[in-house]
């Protein structure tokens, strides 16, 4: 009973087991050895579950990887990834499937006014315009800077550089390739103003160069 009550399901199995076998018929054993399998078949129904899981995952995850370089996207890790909570890079409908579509956690970053937009789920198939046209007009805009029309999207490559994105290619066409990379499974979409791009690109260049 005290190894059942400290979850020594093997110990109290033995245990039992061995006093049955000195006396078959005691009722005490007898019960204690029913709670014993009961336990043991609560745990084990536990352990199969979480395997069964661990597995999927270790599935979904291979897929996924599968997927990203079926389509030459580029990803890296950080040792200090930002908290998205569930928000991930998954496969969508069915996340087992490599056929699904990619499924992106996004920033929008404003880098003239520094603000910011986090998209939870951009489809490699959604283009930026898709996206900015629910998001425009900005709360903060006071001077109307930011409309479709008037601003332009910059992604960064892997070596530093930038990459003018349009606004209307799809996701997928920007990632591949590998000039870009996906880092922590966050995508960063730099949108800034037309009539202050230059400037933010030489003050880029500046920062880089120091």
């Amino acid at each position: 009973m005290a190894l059942l009550a400290l979850d020594k399901v093997a110990e109290a199995e033995d245990a039992a087991s061995r006093g049955l076998q000195l006396e078959p018929k005691n009722k005490a054993l007898e019960q204690v050895a029913s709670k014993i399998a009961e336990r043991k078949a609560v745990l084990e129904k536990i352990a199969a579950k979480k395997k069964a899981e661990e597995e999927r995952s270790q599935k979904e995850k291979m897929i996924l990887s599968t997927a990203l370089r079926a389509r030459q996207i580029r990803t890296r890790t950080t040792n200090q990834p930002p908290d998205m909570e569930d928000a991930k890079v998954h496969l969508a409908p069915d996340p087992l499937s490599p056929e699904s579509t990619l499924v992106f956690p996004a920033v929008f970053l404003y880098p003239m006014d520094a603000q910011s937009d986090f998209v939870k789920k951009f489809s490699e198939m959604d283009t930026i315009a898709d996206h900015l046209s629910y998001i425009f007009p900005l709360p903060w805009d006071s001077k109307q800077e930011y409309t479709l029309g008037s601003v332009d999207c910059y992604v960064e490559t892997v070596s530093g550089g930038l990459i003018k994105a349009g606004k209307k290619v799809p996701l997928l066409k920007i990632l591949s390739g590998g000039k870009v990379e996906v880092v922590d499974g966050l995508v960063r979409i730099n949108v800034v103003p037309t009539a202050k791009a230059g400037k933010w690109i030489e003050e880029m260049k500046a920062r880089k160069g120091s």
